[in-house]
């Protein structure tokens, strides 16, 4: 007889996946894989419109700050920015505003792992993002309420960067329990590509109130991430157990039967599992360094979001200092380098998964990356169709590599057997990554503030500089990975 401590918890299950229990058993009553196929695609899109509100919430900065900083030198504009940031001093004040939110982001995302393991995700996915609506939303209360005081901007970046960590180790974890290892790489390359959907959107929105009203730039995005948080609460199964799939080995299930004579049998068998599965001890950051290839790709994914995270919150200031553009056409614009970064994540999944190679295609893609950079900054502005295919060109070799990391690889080494399959170790592994690679996105915008005013060849140089410590980084599992490919192929041919 099952403890009742064992016994599962009906009343916990949110009335969206009842909903959709309801639907499973109604469209497949026999077939036990459609059925497993059903709340696999609902995971996905519901991580995947999870994240996308999270990044659709932070772009909106990046695309105020002309305009908050307009200091009427031109003598034309009807409003002088807003203080204060509209002195000379502003492109400081905005690197000082991007270092607060994401060296928080960084520092507290390690901390945000090791809670995600020992917490339901579901929770605190909603409460995340609620939370991080509220503090969208308070900035852009600054103009409604005429606040013009730098503690109260640096106060709301600062708990913004926090309540932000909940998500990706949040929806990471939970799409690592649900999808195996085979074709993981085009999986996350395809769902990872939430994240240039979120940073076009969040710029598209912000854009369209940015000459008119800037705060609706920050309250519309705010009020679509709380309504995203509501439908993850009522929607979300966070792992196969939630909804009586059982456990048969790491990251693959099967479907209880759900024959009437066996269900509360099977059903006791998979709480069990599920009980079991929970009590497993948790990894520590120590431990979870020890797995080899973490601390390379980590630190490879800092110089990779150092890149990545000055284009998302400088690009359109550059271009619109770079050209005659007005703010709105320079936001839309920049969302270029996000459609490059969406091909750019597929493709090295695809290659990945087809290479077993992930190291190699990052390299590769780097070494792209460099002299790509350096024609925008040459002849970026010499016209609109050169700017966009290059800015494409660039948001696939830098944003490629980036998203293999933080998606497929990070998945990858969470489960590596040093780990002997456990699951926790996921969300503690994802947060070390992105954790180290969040350092690098708040030290990128900060010296791109710093470098700015002296001119924008020094930022450029910045960019490249990163690249290269990146690549040198992965020389070592590349050398490996050749080695490997080169003993696969001497094994096949005998």
């Amino acid at each position: 007889m099952t403890p009742p401590s064992l016994k599962r918890n009906t009343n916990d299950v949110p009335y969206g996946i009842l909903a959709i229990q309801k639907c499973a058993r109604i469209c497949c009553p026999r077939n036990r894989c459609q059925k497993v196929i059903l709340y696999k695609i609902s995971i996905l899109f519901l991580t995947y419109m999870c994240y996308i509100c999270y990044k659709m919430s932070r772009k909106p900065i990046s695309v105020v700050k002309s305009v908050l900083h307009d200091t009427c030198t031109n003598g034309t504009s009807t409003h002088c920015g807003y203080a204060p940031f509209n002195t000379p001093d502003g492109p400081k004040l905005f690197g000082e505003m991007d270092s607060a939110f994401l060296f928080t982001y960084a520092l507290s995302m390690f901390a945000s792992g090791f809670i995600a393991e020992r917490v339901s995700l579901r929770y605190y996915l909603c409460f995340g993002m609620i939370l991080s609506g509220l503090f969208q939303y308070l900035f852009g209360l600054a103009k409604i309420l005429d606040i013009h005081n730098m503690t109260y901007f640096l106060l709301i970046q600062i708990f913004g960067g926090i309540v932000q960590t909940t998500g990706w180790p949040g929806v990471v974890t939970i799409v690592g329990r649900w999808f195996g290892k085979s074709k993981r790489g085009l999986v996350f390359g395809i769902w990872n590509s939430h994240t240039s959907i979120g940073n076009i959107l969040g710029t598209l929105i912000a854009a369209e109130y940015v000459e008119s009203d800037w705060s609706l730039s920050f309250i519309v995005p705010a009020i679509i991430i709380c309504i995203g948080g509501v439908i993850m609460f009522l929607f979300l199964a966070e792992s196969p157990e939630s909804v009586s799939l059982q456990l048969d080995r790491p990251y693959s299930y099967d479907l209880i039967n759900d024959s009437d004579v066996e269900d509360d049998r099977n059903r006791n068998e998979s709480s069990e599992r599920a009980q079991l599965l929970r009590h497993r001890p948790s990894i520590s950051i120590i431990d979870a360094l020890h797995i080899p290839g973490v601390i390379e790709f980590s630190f490879c994914l800092f110089f990779s979001k150092l890149v990545s995270y000055t284009f998302l919150y400088w690009l359109p200031l550059y271009i619109e200092n770079s050209s005659t553009l007005g703010a709105e056409v320079s936001a839309i614009l920049s969302t270029t380098f996000d459609v490059g970064g969406i091909i750019g994540t597929i493709t090295a999944g695809g290659i990945s998964d087809k290479t077993g190679m992930p190291a190699t295609v990052c390299m590769v893609m780097f070494l792209i990356a460099s002299p790509v950079l350096l024609l925008y900054q040459q002849f970026g502005s010499v016209s609109m169709e050169i700017s966009i295919v290059l800015l494409i060109l660039g948001g696939i070799t830098v944003n490629g590599p980036y998203g293999l990391i933080t998606t497929a690889v990070s998945a990858e080494l969470g489960t590596h057997s040093t780990v002997e399959g456990n699951a926790k170790a996921l969300a503690t592994v994802t947060a070390i990554i992105d954790g180290i690679g969040s350092i690098g996105a708040a030290v990128g915008p900060l010296l791109a503030g710093v470098f700015c005013t002296g001119g924008w060849e020094q930022v450029f140089q910045m960019l490249i500089m990163a690249l290269t410590c990146a690549m040198i980084l992965l020389i070592r599992l590349v050398a490996k990975e050749c080695i490997n490919l080169r003993r696969n192929s001497r094994t096949r041919s005998e």
